[in-house]
């Protein structure tokens, strides 16, 4: 076994913390399981590379890189960039949802007006969830 950087142990030591963090937070239900699977794996696949010196040696050699510590720092940065699209995408997706059930909303209360009798029921602050 090849000697290990401080770099290197440093780097896999926090990705190790990192995933246990990760399985905390979803065991407190702070985080959801999809989104913790993807950053455990990262974390796991950062640890990897810093405890196995020779494999993080061929992708930095097959990637073209310089330093070993830029492989590490290149994974990181990717997976940052793909969870930010997803992340992106989600609320995207989540922002559409919203305007729609507000527009169905509006058309729910309207037509309950219409049963009603027609005259439309002032809204006070409390029921919009306002500031009375």
């Amino acid at each position: 076994m090849e000697f290990l950087s401080r770099t290197q142990l440093i780097t896999a030591l926090a990705a190790i913390g990192l995933a246990l963090y990760v399985l905390d937070l979803v065991r407190r239900r702070r985080l959801s399981e999809e989104y913790s699977l993807l950053w455990v794996v990262a974390s796991v696949v950062v640890a990897i590379l810093g405890f196995s010196t020779p494999l993080l040696r061929a992708i930095t050699r097959a990637l073209g890189i310089l330093y070993e510590g830029s492989t590490v720092f290149f994974v990181g940065l990717a997976f940052a960039t793909a969870m930010l699209l997803h992340v992106s995408v989600k609320l995207s997706r989540l922002g559409q949802e919203n305007h729609a059930l507000t527009r169905e909303l509006a058309l729910v209360r309207y037509d309950l007006e219409q049963l009603r009798g027609g005259r439309p029921q002032p809204t006070t602050n409390d029921e919009r969830g306002g500031a009375a």
